[in-house]
């Protein structure tokens, strides 16, 4: 592991944690060089399914883009980093359980769109704006009747 302060590459391992769910190693690690201290995430390399975008093409599963497009809707939201990893892992345990080499990014949004709710609703509505793409303010409020009509059937 090189280190990230002066590119050294012997490093000693400080401290390992495990996560709750016991799938991502957390270690602390000091530079045999320079002394300075580094974390390092260890997670399992999944081999998840290409996805087929709206146009055809395919691209591979970037976790980078979800995360992005959650944080920017949970923007000023009481939803913590760690609520998102979470959530981002529960899609990617989808993807993996659902077999196959492809899927569309269509079935991966309506996963997104199905449990976004139970992370944080105002963030469900900013999510369905953008990933919707309405055309106007009617489709949006239908949008919202089938939300608050499935919000009160729990």
């Amino acid at each position: 592991m090189k280190c990230p302060y002066c590119s050294h590459l012997e490093n000693r391992v400080i401290d390992s944690r495990v996560n709750k769910d016991k799938t991502i190693i957390r270690r602390r690690r000091a530079c045999s060089s320079c002394q300075q201290r580094f974390t390092t995430y260890e997670r399992i390399e999944l081999m998840l399914p290409m996805l087929i975008k709206k146009d055809g093409r395919r691209e591979p599963w970037d976790r980078g883009k979800i995360i992005a497009g959650l944080e920017k809707a949970c923007e000023k939201l009481p939803v913590s980093m760690t609520d998102i990893d979470a959530f981002v892992d529960a899609i990617e345990l989808r993807l993996q359980d659902a077999g196959g080499k492809e899927i569309s990014t269509t079935q991966v949004g309506e996963w997104v769109m199905e449990a976004l709710p139970s992370l944080d609703e105002v963030a469900y509505v900013r999510f369905a704006s953008v990933y919707r793409q309405f055309k106007d303010v009617n489709e949006f409020m239908d949008e919202l009747k089938i939300f608050l009509g499935n919000a009160k059937d729990k």
